[in-house]
């Protein structure tokens, strides 16, 4: 007979168990498990992977011997977490993208320890239904905390993964990508509970009454229910949450020139987006926009520059958003500002760039990581921020809220942006530099997510692609123009007016997160005073026979 249940069951059991005993083995395979979810971003884009991705991570932190070891796997997961949704940056970074990585990694480990405290051994039906509460929420807190531009911002949140799945798109309306990696990090604790239910019960069908567990059972009740509020709230907000409320539609170029290399680039790369500009004449437009870095010259210096772009608004009859990557001549040190050009000239609408890339952009304490610009391609000069958020007035009413670049992972600028009265939201782009790699699909895959958030339309438009257009709900409008498209593309962008539910109240997930892990620390704080002291140990007299010790006889 099996000890081990059924023999199938079984046979994997005893293979699995030398290989978690071994240390490396056992961080082999946390890496490989914490790389997993990657695959529900693009390009790959197996969305549904998201609501299983995170399995076989708990499986394995679950079963951790100690709290230190599970803290161990939820940091070596959350390694191969970063290092697989990054990966595109090692040509750039190199050994320094594992460096980064490996440090951000550890925001993970009080996540490991709490999915052991919670869910190891077989949980009872308290633990466990705490256990859909608490693990999102703290996820939440991770997804928080490296979401400071510091430390490489938003980038690869785990409800980015949903930006092409319509109902998904509804929930980010009502609470933004937290509401939504907290509902997936739930999906997919419920499934590891009724995994290792399953598990648990195949594994004592022989056992003898003389050695009774906890009943598997009774973490399954708490998953399904956890799985039945899932679907709830998703079809709640199908339901009843308000959708955007059309107000009309512009007609919107996306300008985008392709990949132009070598000596004189920057003019030659002008010359291209001149060409493909004039071919818009005649169609109607009421905005043209160009990628990030579009232009290489600071337009005060270089009148004749300005002037050959209001000649170009004036040809096409729509004014033309450029993005000027070059030393500013009334300020000192290097912008990204996206600047206005009409028929006149620069309208005088201009936003720089407030949140740099790390590493590309700028060096964190330079004087500590500037050696980083001698294993890879960092900044060899930082950038300079800008001081507040834009909304230009892009002529015949239309307002448009630019963004530069990684901004458009960052949630509370777009939704800045259009409390501020923003009815498009632009985002100018440039990831030439990770041209074969999956960045491009990820970044435009972002103004889905800003789009549904806010309830306005996005356009991202780059250099080199991906460009593409979404609309308030975050539908995609047209055809984005792919990683080999050098062209101008059109695209009729419908608008809507009214507040979404994540406009008007932002970050409330995160909030509430915040308050179910005080409520835990509370809980645990009260259970620790409330816990009996241990017992001092009483020690008496040494027991003496009549004739004295027996060790020592006659003493």
């Amino acid at each position: 007979m099996d000890l081990f249940g059924d023999d199938r069951w079984g046979r994997l059991r005893r293979r699995a168990v030398p290989l978690l005993a071994s240390r490396w083995w056992r961080g082999a395979i946390a890496v490989a498990a914490g790389a997993l979810p990657a695959l529900a971003f693009p390009a790959p884009s197996l969305w549904w992977f998201a609501y299983v991705a995170l399995v076989p991570w708990i499986l394995l932190v679950r079963s951790a011997p100690t709290g230190r070891r599970a803290a161990l796997d939820g940091w070596l997961g959350g390694l191969g977490f970063m290092l697989a949704v990054h990966h595109w940056l090692v040509p750039s970074l190199h050994v320094f993208t594992v460096v980064i990585a490996a440090l951000l990694g550890l925001l993970w480990m009080p996540w490991g320890w709490l999915v052991r405290r919670h869910l190891s051994g077989v949980p009872t039906r308290g633990r466990a239904a705490a256990a859909l509460v608490v693990l999102p929420s703290a996820w939440l807190m991770v997804e928080l905390v490296r979401s400071w531009e510091g430390l490489g911002g938003p980038w690869g949140l785990l409800g980015s993964s949903q930006w092409q799945v319509e109902p998904a798109l509804r929930l980010a309306s009502l609470g933004g990508v937290w509401l939504v990696s907290a509902l997936v990090v739930v999906m997919n604790t419920a499934v590891a509970l009724l995994v290792a239910a399953l598990a648990e019960r195949t594994a004592t069908t022989t056992r003898t009454a003389s050695a009774p567990r906890p009943s598997a059972g009774a973490s399954a009740a708490p998953a399904l229910a956890g799985l039945l509020a899932v679907a709830a709230a998703t079809t709640a907000a199908w339901t009843w949450a308000p959708r955007p409320e059309s107000a009309g539609h512009t007609r919107i170029a996306v300008v985008q020139p392709g990949v132009i290399n070598g000596i004189s680039g920057a003019d030659k790369r002008f010359a291209r987006e001149e060409a493909l500009t004039r071919e818009l004449a005649g169609q109607d437009l009421d905005l043209v926009v160009w990628g990030e870095s579009s232009v290489g010259f600071d337009l005060a210096d270089r009148p004749d520059v300005a002037r050959r772009i209001a000649a170009l608004s004036r040809e096409v009859g729509a004014d033309i958003l450029v993005n000027v990557d070059a030393r500013r001549s009334d300020r000192p040190g290097i912008f990204k500002s996206s600047v206005l050009v009409g028929p006149q000239g620069p309208t005088g609408d201009r936003y720089d760039k407030m949140r740099l890339v790390p590493f590309g952009e700028y060096i964190p304490a330079r004087s500590l990581l500037g050696w980083a610009t001698s294993v890879g391609k960092a900044a060899g000069e930082d950038r300079r921020r800008g001081d507040r958020q834009v909304v230009m007035d892009a002529g015949d009413g239309l307002r448009v809220g630019p963004l530069v670049c990684f901004e458009s992972a960052f949630p509370d600028m777009s939704r800045q942006l259009t409390r501020d009265g923003a009815q498009v939201l632009v985002a100018q782009s440039a990831t030439s530099s990770f041209q074969d790699s999956w960045a491009p699909r990820q970044h435009a895959s972002l103004a889905a997510l800003r789009a549904a958030e806010t309830g306005r339309p996005m356009v991202h438009a780059t250099l080199t692609g991906v460009s593409a257009v979404h609309a308030p709900d975050g539908s995609r409008v047209g055809t984005p123009l792919g990683t080999s498209a050098s062209a101008a593309e059109v695209y009729d962008v419908p608008l809507a007016k009214g507040t979404t539910a994540y406009v008007r109240w932002g970050e409330w997930p995160v909030h509430a997160a915040l308050l179910v892990l005080a409520a835990l620390c509370a809980t645990e704080g009260v259970r620790a005073l409330r816990r009996p002291a241990p017992a001092p140990e009483r020690h008496g007299p040494h027991a003496r026979t009549a004739h004295g010790s027996p060790a020592r006889p006659g003493r």
